[in-house]
């Protein structure tokens, strides 16, 4: 039986009790799926990233972002941008003071058109000097530790990790988290694993591995194999947050059930009903993802309006079931 240790993990002046991380997604990890992730185990989690140019012009909806759950721990916002200026602007206007954050991370990976499109997320790997431009003004304004997420590259052509996590160390960032894909393949074929642990011997700070992890045996090789100081769980994490929680641990049916009517609680309190129901629907697809004769119960869910007839159905699929009482993914 495979033993994942987890460990203590210190980031410049923070010491963390656990190194398996919540990454941030867009359109994910808001307060209700953090706090999910925070009471299952993770060591760290961060807010879907957040535009530095809307809370430099004080936007209602890119504040929204921030808000934080009673329940959820350790908590890091994740911020984009292109401009140094006001970047550090925000992080002095809108961080220094709050006690909600515990650390600042710079989105330099993410791969989507409307992103790249104004030399941000994984644009940026395309401009190594404005990068570090970059890191230099958020670590300089900010008095909380800072971390940086990236690629490989843009492509095969410009692989350039190892140079940018070298910025990134010499900025006086103090972790490192390698998504080891390049943009141009966004989230297909194979993440190169021989990436991560090449980033790990080039560097002395600590490097976070993310990609393909979707199960306690991937969380397992990849710490063996990259000897990399922690893991940052994404999609592998929507289907089973319980990879967070102890080694090997199989939810039974009834407890996976009651994981999502708490997901539809907390969501509706942060959003309302009408919105939470709407933006459950693909929660659901995902905890449900992979149990036999769920596909009906799924495309039923999409089509439901009310708490009450959500539930109902969700009882339904429970009691009906003739799956053996423990989930497998």
């Amino acid at each position: 039986m495979i033993e994942i240790k987890r460990k203590k993990i210190n980031i410049g002046k923070l010491e963390l009790d656990n190194n398996i991380f919540m990454a941030p997604l867009a359109g994910i990890t808001d307060a209700s799926f953090r706090e999910i992730a925070s009471e299952l185990g993770s060591g760290l989690n961060f807010t879907e990233m957040v535009s530095a140019k809307g809370l430099y012009h004080s936007d209602k909806g890119t504040k929204r972002l921030l808000k934080k759950s009673k329940n959820e721990t350790n908590l890091g916002v994740q911020i984009f941008g292109n401009d140094p200026y006001i970047m550090s602007e925000i992080i002095k206007r809108n961080f220094n003071e709050n006690d909600d954050f515990i650390m600042i991370d710079i989105n330099m990976g993410c791969p989507a058109p409307k992103i790249v499109k104004n030399g941000e997320g994984s644009a940026l790997m395309k401009d190594l000097k404005l990068a570090d431009k970059i890191l230099r003004a958020v670590v300089k304004s900010s008095n909380k530790e800072v971390s940086v997420k990236f690629r490989l590259g843009w492509d095969e052509e410009s692989i350039n990790y190892v140079e940018l996590g070298k910025i990134a160390e010499n900025a006086g960032v103090s972790m490192v988290t390698l998504h080891p894909r390049t943009r141009k393949a966004y989230y297909s074929g194979k993440a190169d694993w021989n990436a991560i642990k090449k980033l790990k011997e080039e560097l002395s700070i600590p490097v976070i591995g993310n990609g393909d992890l979707n199960s306690e045996i991937a969380i397992y090789e990849m710490f063996n194999y990259t000897l990399c100081d922690g893991v940052s769980l994404a999609r592998g994490a929507l289907q089973n947050p319980y990879l967070f929680s102890r080694t090997n641990y199989k939810p039974k049916l009834d407890e996976l059930i009651e994981l999502i009517k708490k997901h539809y609680f907390l969501k509706i309190d942060l959003v309302g009903e009408r919105i939470g129901i709407n933006e459950m629907r693909k929660h659901v697809a995902w905890y449900l993802k992979g149990l036999r004769n769920s596909n009906e119960l799924k495309n039923r869910i999409n089509t439901l309006n009310t708490l009450e007839e959500i539930f109902l159905s969700l009882d339904k699929f429970k009691n009906e079931s003739r799956r053996c009482d423990i989930v497998s993914y």
